[in-house]
Formats: structure tokens, sequence, C-alpha cells
């Protein structure tokens, strides 16, 4: 069994208060989590309007498989223009 697991940042440049950041960061994750076969959440800077830090992990037996999805989700979230992506952390165990 394979596990990826990636964080990343995602600054937005859009929304101008806490509630509309809520509101793209909500869209993004309901987007993501009907279209890939992931778990994925806020987990921190949740009191910062302009920047929010999301995980997602995904499991597969495959290896390549892991490292597609990863990609594809990252490929999705830039294609997205509603942030832009920074400090990217990824890992297959």
């Amino acid at each position: 069994m394979k596990v990826g697991i990636c964080t990343f940042n995602i600054m937005m440049y859009e929304g101008s208060s806490l509630k509309e950041k809520r509101m793209i960061v909500k869209s993004v994750i309901e987007r993501i989590k009907s279209r890939y076969n992931v778990s994925i959440a806020e987990i921190a800077d949740q009191d910062k309007w302009r920047l929010a830090t999301i995980g997602f992990c995904c499991i597969s037996n495959n290896k390549r498989h892991v490292e597609k999805t990863i990609q594809e989700v990252l490929r999705f979230l830039e294609k997205d223009g509603r942030g832009e992506l920074i400090n990217i952390d990824m890992e297959v165990i």
C-alpha cells in the first residue's frame, strides 16, 4: 500500500475578507473531492484572509497512481486561477 501526502499554501488575491476566503477554499475543496478520490482539508492559516494551507492524501497499491493523482490535483489547482500555489510539499510513503 502506498500513501501520498501533499500540503501546499495558496495565496488568494481576489477575496477581501475571511468570509470570501472561506467561500473560495470551501469551493476548491469540494470541487477536488468530487473530481478526485482524495481526502482534503484546510489545515492551517484559518485566520489569514489571503493565505490558506491545505493538505490532501490518497491511498493506492500503486506508487505511480498516487504520484499521478497528486500531480493532477496540483494541475487542477493551477488552472483554477483563484490563487497562486506556493510551498508545495509532497511525500509518498
